[in-house]
């Protein structure tokens, strides 16, 4: 007769732990996607005008020594005219990321071998200068 006694319940945390975990990992994953650059450079410029980008479909990175990373891969501003060359620019929003010690100099350096591969959507990033 064990089978028509009542039985207390149980409540099985193993299934809640491993729910937990998947939630974690995923959000996780999601915050590293909204990082839009590989991280080198660290102290942008700030602007009182900044707005946000959506659509930004590359990011050309300059690092302090002028040295060039685009998509996470060094470059030279050649290379990089020669890679935008390749590829349909109608439509593609590029960034152009500098660290506040790059020069001016520098940055339209990268900006004319951007533009001499018929790219026409260019942004300058920047924080915001309230923050």
């Amino acid at each position: 007769m064990r089978y028509l006694e009542p039985q207390k319940p149980r409540i099985e945390i193993i299934p809640m732990i491993d729910i937990m975990l998947f939630l974690l990992v995923f959000f996780i994953m999601m915050a590293l996607k909204m990082i839009p650059t590989s991280g080198h450079v660290t102290k942008l410029p700030t602007s009182s005008t900044t707005t946000v980008i959506q659509n930004s479909k590359m990011t050309v990175e300059v690092l302090e020594n002028n040295n060039l990373i685009v998509d996470s891969k060094p470059m030279s501003a050649s290379e990089l005219t020669n890679l935008l060359k390749q590829k349909d620019t109608s439509n593609l929003m590029i960034t152009v990321v500098g660290a506040d010690s790059v020069s001016l100099q520098t940055l339209m350096h990268v900006i004319d071998a951007i533009k001499s591969s018929g790219a026409t959507q260019i942004a300058l990033a920047a924080h915001n200068k309230s923050n």
